[in-house]
Parts: structure tokens; sequence; C-alpha cells
């Protein structure tokens, strides 16, 4: 999408019926009802070689647009959420709605997120103002290990994820936005703000299994 926004003219003026030059590309990209004699000055001649340009890269664009779809849902989600450049998942930070579960570096907590009927281990990497953030280790293959064991967390809020776009757009902060978790058992798509954006790594808070 950035090749479409460095040809166009910049102003943000919002005559095309968007906020600025970013969202009026990213709808000529979604919407083929949308097309660039919506931008009063793309007729310009002084735009006219960028006009040509955009309308060279937009197939092509559109055509390597890879669609992310949950399965459970059916639902189309903005981009997929990878782990973190070496880390084995996701980051999901919980808030454990039990407050006399003792929680330390490096446990493996069974819990069940608020909304989700599946139960999940996570390693607690991370233990920080309430909260606990934990990378998946489970849900169900570890319980056959007479070894692997776990503390009981019971129900658990997930505040907040943290990950990699690996494919489909990068969006803006601020932005509330549907997600695909690479690690979701049911790939099922989620929905939240993003909160922080740093190249292709976000961290996303609003955590919600409703889609609206």
């Amino acid at each position: 999408m950035d090749d479409i926004v460095r040809r166009l003219p910049g102003y943000n003026c919002g005559e095309c019926g968007f906020k600025n030059c970013r969202e009026f590309a990213l709808a000529l990209l979604q919407d083929s009802d949308k097309d660039l004699s919506l931008c009063p000055f793309m007729s310009q001649e002084r735009y006219q070689d960028a006009k040509k340009q955009i309308e060279e890269l937009l197939p092509t664009i559109k055509s390597n647009a890879e669609e992310i779809r949950g399965v459970i849902d059916g639902l189309v989600a903005d981009f997929a959420l990878a782990p973190l450049q070496g880390e084995s998942s996701c980051r999901e930070e919980l808030h454990p709605f039990d407050g006399s579960v003792k929680v330390e570096m490096g446990d493996v907590l069974r819990y069940r997120p608020w909304g989700c009927p599946i139960t999940h281990f996570g390693r607690v990497i991370k233990i920080e103002g309430g909260l606990v953030t934990v990378h998946m280790v489970g849900p169900c293959h570890l319980l056959g290990d007479e070894s692997f064991t776990y503390k009981e967390a019971g129900l658990c809020l997930v505040v907040a994820f943290e990950g990699t776009v690996s494919k489909g757009r990068i969006c803006e902060v601020g932005e509330t936005v549907k997600f695909l978790p690479d690690h979701c058992m049911m790939q099922k798509v989620h929905s939240g703000v993003i909160v922080h954006s740093e190249g292709k790594m976000v961290r996303i808070e609003g955590i919600d299994l409703k889609v609206w």
C-alpha cells in the first residue's frame, strides 16, 4: 500500500471522502467501487504520471493480496499475527480472575481465556502490575508427558497480544482491527485496538472474540 500512498498528492485534504491519503489508498485496494477520480488533484496534468503508475500498480497489489479468513467463523481478518522474532508463539498478556494464584517466572499455567472454549497452557515470561505474559505451550499435546507440571490459573482475561504481522496489512495505532493469531487452535478471528506499532511488530489491546 505504501507504493500507492507515495504516489498520491499527500495533502490529506479529505476531498475524496476519506480522512487522509492513506485511508484513500486502502479504499482503492479494498473497494472496487472506489477509483482515482475521487481525488480532485489526480486529474491535474502534474499528477498524470503518478496516476498512470497507480493504475498499473493496483491490479498487481490486489492480485498479490492474500485473504486471511477464520475457519470457525469465516470472517476475513486484516492480518495474521505471528510470534516476535526468535519467540515460539505470539505473546498473550493475562489477568487471572483468581487473585490467590501464585505465579512465578517459568511456570506453566493452565487457564481458559474469557470467551474462549479452549483450555490453554502458557509458560510465564513476564510478571508486571498484576498482569502475566505467556507463550503458548499447549493446549493438549503436553498432557501425555508425565513429567509435565502446571499451575491451575482458572479463568483469565486476555488483555493484550503482541506479535508480528506475517500476512495482511500493517495497521495504524488507534485502529480497531480483526486479526488471526497463528497459534489459535480454532483459527478464530479476534478483534482489538492497535496501541503500539513498530515496523511489523504490533501490540493489540481490548481483545474480543466478538467481531463487530
